[in-house]
């Protein structure tokens, strides 16, 4: 899930080496939080206007979850 969440932000981003994801250690009911850091300067690039980008990027991250069974929430900072 993690290399999942990288390669889409490497996609979109203008410097790749940037980007970092962190996980945290699964919630009470099985909620897995991804952190995703970008360059400030990509920033814009990540949460998209009206934060469109960053909502299908949670939507693709949910439904890869769904598919092995869990839950995902996406953070992005």
């Amino acid at each position: 899930m993690q290399e999942l969440l990288v390669s889409i932000a490497q996609g979109l981003v203008e410097n790749p080496d940037a980007v970092t994801v962190t996980a945290d250690a699964p919630l009470e009911d099985g909620t897995v939080v991804y952190h995703l850091h970008v360059a400030e300067e990509d920033m814009g690039r990540v949460i998209g206007k009206q934060g469109r980008i960053a909502r299908a990027i949670r939507v693709v991250m949910r439904a890869a979850a769904t598919r092995e069974n869990g839950k995902v929430a996406v953070e992005i900072g």
